[in-house]
């Protein structure tokens, strides 16, 4: 029998280290809010940045800090809070809302404006993840100092995403942005969050996409201030125009708007420009407008009761998903609903009491 010889083993690579060292260590390290606000109010877009980091983040001590610097943000004086314009963009994938959020930043910018752009990104619901890929998208707008843009993960609450980005509005006009614009993921929910967080909202449609009124929700057209038919150029511009003229026959149909102004309809394209001046034009007139009449502020005061109203559903419904008790009966409970001898309704009342009665 042959002799069985001991396996040799040879040592492995060692793990390279980090390009930087000192990441974690950074990361650890957290502000008094005071600064975060001395930098936001100064123009800092990294203190900005790293302020809405906290707000985004679910941690405890994290939240606790980001509701400081609101705070501190909040009633100060040098807030543009006031003379902001806060515009709602939405469209379904594909219609150009990056290019077409580009083209009329850069016209912004061109008039002495400061633009943030917050943008709501779609997240797998497999790996969780988004691209956040914005920045690259608007790489023109993303690189001057007078604009700002932050990209954030939809997750899976859209309602969770709004109120952070509504949080993340607060801290923007504070840094000097007037213009706030919102992306949406543009998949049909997110609108509504969006259009309760917006002074004006605007719809991004594409020419020639097939039966151009079923395809949209009547829900978002009767929420829209103006609908925008972009890229109309080349051999889709007559298909624009006939768009165009469908959209505005089907307004006609549409009650009057509380605000007073008549939703408008026009063709544009964020490739070559064509019609972004007059579309921010319009935006100025909604503003002008509805300024006059009193709409704007108090719109305004009705999103900041709604969101107080969102925030004590959350909160509830937050505390009565950390409750012990109602921990431990949960699954029983659902087991229960599941198996056809409890209803959902009577289960939900047995879980409310005994969070209730504690």
């Amino acid at each position: 029998m042959p002799k069985r010889t001991k396996p040799q083993v040879r040592s492995g690579v060692s793990p390279p280290g980090s390009l930087n060292p000192r990441l974690h260590a950074r990361r650890r390290k957290l502000r008094p809010a005071p600064e975060y606000v001395e930098g936001i109010l100064g123009g800092s877009r990294v203190l900005l940045s790293q302020a809405i980091t906290l707000i985004e983040s679910t941690r405890p001590e994290h939240q606790q800090l980001a509701q400081e610097i609101i705070g501190l943000c909040l009633p100060h004086p040098d807030s543009n809070r006031k003379r902001s314009i806060r515009i709602g963009i939405t469209g379904s994938p594909g219609v150009g809302k990056s290019t077409f959020i580009e083209a009329l930043g850069l016209h912004l910018l061109e008039e002495g404006h400061c633009l943030a752009v917050l943008a709501i990104d779609p997240s797998s619901k497999v790996s969780k993840g988004s691209i956040l890929g914005d920045k690259t998208r608007m790489e023109k707008l993303a690189g001057s100092e007078a604009a700002f843009i932050r990209p954030s993960p939809a997750g899976d609450s859209l309602g969770g995403v709004a109120r952070k980005t509504r949080e993340s509005i607060i801290l923007c006009e504070a840094a000097g942005y007037d213009t706030i614009i919102i992306e949406t993921v543009g998949v049909g929910q997110s609108e509504t969050a969006v259009h309760s967080m917006a002074d004006f909202f605007l719809l991004l449609l594409l020419p020639g996409a097939g039966d151009e009124l079923q395809g949209i929700k009547r829900g978002i057209v009767e929420m829209a201030d103006f609908i925008a038919v972009n890229k109309a150029d080349g051999e889709r511009l007559p298909l624009a125009k006939r768009a165009r003229q469908e959209y505005r026959n089907a307004l006609h149909l549409f009650p009057p708007k509380e605000s007073g102004w008549t939703p408008k309809v026009e063709i544009c394209s964020a490739e070559t420009g064509t019609g972004i001046p007059e579309i921010w034009q319009q935006i100025k007139t909604y503003r002008e407008k509805t300024e006059e009449n009193g709409y704007f502020e108090r719109h305004r005061r009705e999103q900041a009761y709604y969101w107080l109203q969102e925030s004590i559903n959350q909160q509830l419904l937050a505390a009565f998903a950390r409750d012990t008790a109602v921990r431990e009966r949960l699954k029983a409970v659902e087991q229960a609903v599941l198996d056809g001898k409890l209803s959902p309704f009577l289960g939900a009342e047995e879980l409310v009491r005994l969070f209730l009665d504690r």
